[in-house]
């Protein structure tokens, strides 16, 4: 993965809470900065009820891509079918979100979709009625994946175990780990060793409480070439990091 990725790109996680918006922030710096129009899809947000700003707004804030978007809204913090259910509000469909995406890939160089929580959430219905998950739009949209996993303890089983089911899906995938902690102890260290073979990229713990110029400025050094990054020696980052 020499050259960086382009067209629909998905964003999932390991998990929820792991760091995917800061992360989806990032790449859209660096591509940006990189001279790529960049289009930011979020499909389902969740959890909108309080009113605080949804996932494309923080990345909006800190990376400013050229377009941002958000396919579906539901108040309560559940998974994006279950939201839909429990509010009584018409889920997303899978092709409708795949449409939607398409279009934006079409006036974009980079289109950037978040998923929700962990890569088979259901996150709608298909025509039939069957319920849809991230995984299945990345198959539909043709789309490599960027997995979004933590630092510590327990995150290499979960890690493997998307990776696994994205391989057995033919898509393409890479890690970036979603917040490195300022003081690693050893078990981050082991951790990082073992998912060097498929790192993309890792960010400092706090990243998005930046300033976001300085986060722009910064994103680069945080991603390999595949995600429009220049960090490309694993070992000198982590002398200088430690």
């Amino acid at each position: 993965m020499t050259n960086g990725w382009t067209g629909p790109v998905l964003v999932t996680g390991t998990d929820t809470e792991v760091g995917k918006t800061v992360v989806t922030a990032a790449i859209a710096a660096a591509a940006q900065a990189a001279g790529l129009r960049v289009a930011v899809v979020k499909p389902g947000q969740t959890g909108t009820a309080t009113g605080e700003p949804g996932d494309v707004d923080s990345v909006t804030r800190l990376a400013a891509p050229l377009t941002g978007r958000t396919l579906a809204s539901y108040p309560d913090p559940l998974a994006p079918l279950a939201a839909a259910r429990v509010a009584e509000l018409e889920p997303l469909e899978l092709y409708t979100a795949v449409d939607a995406i398409r279009e934006e890939t079409d006036k974009h160089d980079l289109v950037l979709v978040e998923g929700a929580g962990g890569l088979l959430v259901p996150m709608g219905l298909r025509p039939s009625g069957e319920p849809w998950t991230v995984a299945d739009l990345a198959v539909s949209l043709g789309a490599p994946a960027v997995v979004v996993a933590r630092a510590g303890l327990g995150t290499l089983n979960h890690t493997a175990l998307t990776l696994e089911a994205l391989e057995r899906r033919a898509i393409p995938a890479g890690v970036v780990i979603g917040a490195w902690p300022g003081e690693p102890e050893l078990v981050h260290w082991l951790n990082l060793s073992d998912l060097v073979p498929n790192l993309l990229g890792a960010l400092p713990m706090g990243a998005g409480g930046m300033d976001p110029g300085v986060f722009r400025r910064s994103a680069p050094g945080w991603l390999t070439p595949a995600l429009y990054g220049v960090l490309d020696d694993w070992r000198a980052w982590a002398e200088e990091i430690s």
